[in-house]
């Protein structure tokens, strides 16, 4: 979008906050940069320039904007949207690949040398891996600045810095305050004590969002010891590469409110891709939402509740097992075997508010598994035994970044893995916006109370006017039946 000059000015020009993430305003009179609807007044038309990304106004010499802090914007949704090499490298990225395993590592895990990244990166976001990884780094440690009393050594090395120099220098660079600085300010404004240990944040979104089937879903389906709702908060415990955490996520007017409990705080860009990801948040709802309206049956449901997201996941390889052991079953009979799982094979963790007690079992701790312990047909315990030994020895790949359809055809592959568990697991593990689900027994009951077809073949082709949202259209659809995962917890 940022090649369309004139819409991008009439965007500033109206302070337009949907188009937050989608490109950014470099003015050449200030040498700052800013998110569209920065409060400020709106320079001259011919003193703007855009970008599609921070990293590109940084590498061109811009710092960031103190009064709209544009490195708050929700992500861009086509990294969400798109499922070609840029967009899966930019999923990698904000998953910090690019500070685990280096450019070689992300351009091994697309299949591509790491010079056809570079370039393909460069043509489409004006900043190669380094670039975009760096300014990820910079915003990381800012959070880690402001929210916490961390020295600035270990604020340092934990958003990822190689050295304190390059810390000091980066902050100063893009933000023009020095890391005390920056602390300073933040002291000076209103503090939330919150948890003790727990760094607090804002995860903005795009308006509107409707919590009800988010957060009802997350809560409706949540595994005891691994998930809970308390206190008008989602939470749960995490994996991540250094360690484990526990997040607990509100709703709130214009963001989400997330406080974060880490063991190494090197995990705080993970964490924080990894919640985004877990509610859909780099979502554009108004595109969504136009699309499905135009359709006369599901327009009353958009218009009742706009804004829908489909809930996600913050670690595909558990939702796959997840998904194997609620086939055919009830939620809460797929919430006692997953328990059950948890209980025998899940890490124990310590939970400050006593709620949560295991991490999620990993594939490697599951490949050991006895099937006759499972309290499950004979031809599941094969289904999940076989899916956990692909998923332990990488012969299926569900990590971030990993290729949709090569996915689903693995995935396929698999005995006991029918149209509906692989679209379940395209939709919230891989991300995937338009996989569908003809055959679930939810869809089926709307699509006779709409007037829709009720085969799924037919079903399916009638959907293909709600292309690429149809993971959005089963939300709305879901809707029609009254089920604890369409509303918000009391």
């Amino acid at each position: 979008m940022h090649t369309d000059t004139e819409r991008c000015v009439r965007a500033v020009q109206s302070k337009d906050a949907r188009f937050d993430g989608w490109f950014f305003t470099a003015v050449l009179t200030t040498g700052i940069y800013c998110r569209p609807s920065c409060p400020v007044v709106p320079p001259k038309a011919r003193n703007m320039t855009f970008y599609p990304s921070a990293a590109a106004c940084q590498q061109a010499g811009f710092r960031a904007c103190k009064r709209c802090r544009p490195d708050t914007s929700p992500g861009s949704p086509e990294w969400n949207a798109r499922a070609d090499a840029v967009a899966r490298a930019m999923r990698l990225i904000q998953d910090g690949v690019v500070d685990r395993e280096g450019v070689p590592g992300l351009a091994a895990r697309l299949g591509y040398s790491a010079r056809q990244i570079e370039r393909q990166l460069l043509a489409e976001l004006g900043a190669g891996p380094l670039a975009l990884a760096r300014s990820q780094r910079a915003q990381t440690a800012r959070v880690l600045i402001e929210t916490t009393g961390l020295p600035m050594a270990q604020v340092a090395f934990a958003a990822g810095f190689s050295s304190i120099r390059t810390f000091n220098d980066t902050v100063r660079e893009v933000f023009a305050l020095a890391p005390g600085e920056l602390r300073d300010r933040a002291a000076r404004g209103p503090r939330d004590p919150g948890t003790p240990g727990a760094i607090a944040l804002r995860l903005p979104y795009r308006a509107p969002l409707n919590p009800g089937n988010l957060f009802g879903h997350l809560a409706a389906t949540a595994v005891p010891g691994v998930e809970e709702w308390r206190d008008g908060a989602y939470r749960r415990t995490l994996t991540l590469p250094h360690g484990h955490g526990i997040v607990a996520l509100s709703p709130r007017p214009g963001h989400i409110d997330c406080r974060l409990s880490l063991t190494d705080p090197r995990d705080l860009t993970q964490a924080i891709s990894r919640c985004r990801r877990l509610l859909d948040l780099d979502a554009d709802p108004v595109a969504v939402d136009d699309q499905l309206r135009a359709d006369p049956l599901l327009a009353p449901l958009v218009d009742t509740g706009a804004g829908r997201r489909v809930p996600r996941t913050v670690d595909a390889a558990e939702f796959a097992v997840r998904a194997v052991l609620g086939q055919q079953v009830s939620t809460a009979a797929a919430r006692t075997h997953a328990a059950r799982l948890v209980d025998a094979h899940g890490i124990r963790v310590e939970d400050p508010e006593g709620g949560l007690t295991h991490l999620f079992p990993t594939p490697g701790a599951l490949a050991g598994l006895d099937p006759e312990a499972l309290a499950l047909p004979r031809s599941r315990r094969a289904t999940l035994t076989t899916l956990v030994a692909a998923l332990a020895d990488g012969a299926l790949d569900l990590r971030e970044g990993a290729d949709w359809e090569k996915a689903r055809a693995e995935l396929a592959g698999l005995p006991g893995f029918g149209p509906w568990t692989v679209e379940v697991i395209a939709m919230r593990a891989l991300g995937d916006p338009d996989a569908f689900l003809p055959t679930d027994l939810g869809i089926r009951r709307a699509a006779e109370r709409l007037g829709l077809p009720a085969t799924p073949a037919a079903l399916t082709a009638r959907a293909g006017r709600w292309r690429p949202w149809r993971a959005y259209a089963v939300q709305y659809l879901w809707t029609v039946d009254d089920h604890p995962i369409n509303h918000l917890p009391a």
